[in-house]
């Protein structure tokens, strides 16, 4: 049997995964690439038509669909827990909500499982986290009573800056950069999906905290109802600025 023969005999081979604990999920990556059409059925429905695409199966479950046109945000994803079962030419990925990713496989080119180890996490640079330091000692500079509920609060896809409580009690998700771009509102935005999942959190509103938050970033914010908010690095570390600064 040829290589690509067996690559997709092996994409054949019906396998469930089922929304288990994460330990026992298989500590790689695999990666398909493969010419498919995808249909999501949920609240709404999307189609995909075919194309050649990167499909990416997470250690915890978690599936995405990319194109070979953007570097960050995949065409369609399925955040854990969900199951996904393989069965020759179609998987059927659910969610414990009932919405489904149908990825019809016309062709696989490539599928392959990849063994990452543990990351150490993303380690920003000095200003950027000192900023995150100095709002997590001071959250009232986010907003009037905010509180911190804590740093580095852990999502699927990765932890969120801070995440604080408003003078309401309601749930507030802060992302912090140095410079504020349409990247980091993308990944607030993310983020804010996720958060909004976990009962105990919704709903959840969204700050982006930046010294320098570009204009097309606070269109694409506030358009999604995210508040800028301009922080001034040096006043955060209590010193004194002989020039004025205009709010």
């Amino acid at each position: 049997m040829t290589p690509a023969r067996q690559v997709q005999a092996h994409a054949r081979r019906p396998v469930t995964r089922g929304a288990a604990p994460a330990a026992r999920y298989p500590r790689r990556v695999r990666l398909v690439i493969a010419r498919c059409s995808v249909e999501y059925i949920g609240r709404l429905t999307a189609h995909l038509p075919p194309a050649t695409r990167l499909l990416m199966v997470k250690a915890d479950g978690s599936i995405s669909i990319h194109a070979d046109d953007r570097a960050y945000k995949p065409l369609n994803w399925m955040s854990p827990p969900c199951r996904i079962e393989e069965a020759p030419g179609v998987w059927r990925v659910v969610n414990k909500a009932g919405e489904e990713l149908r990825i019809l496989l016309e062709e696989v080119l490539h599928d392959s499982q990849h063994e990452l180890g543990i990351d150490p996490g993303l380690i920003k640079d000095g200003v950027e986290a000192h900023l995150q330091e100095l709002l997590a000692a001071a959250p009232s500079v986010l907003g009037n009573g905010f509180t911190l509920v804590r740093r580095e609060y852990p999502t699927a896809i990765g932890p969120v800056d801070l995440l604080c409580r408003d003078s309401a009690g309601a749930s507030v998700a802060v992302e912090i950069k140095r410079r504020g771009d349409i990247d980091g509102v993308e990944q607030l935005s993310r983020y804010l999906e996720l958060l909004g999942r976990d009962p105990l959190l919704a709903p959840v509103s969204g700050v982006f905290a930046a010294q320098e938050i570009k204009p097309q970033a606070r269109v694409l914010a506030e358009d999604r109802g995210i508040r800028c908010v301009v922080v001034d690095y040096d006043a955060l570390r209590g010193i004194a600025r002989d020039e004025l600064t205009l709010f």
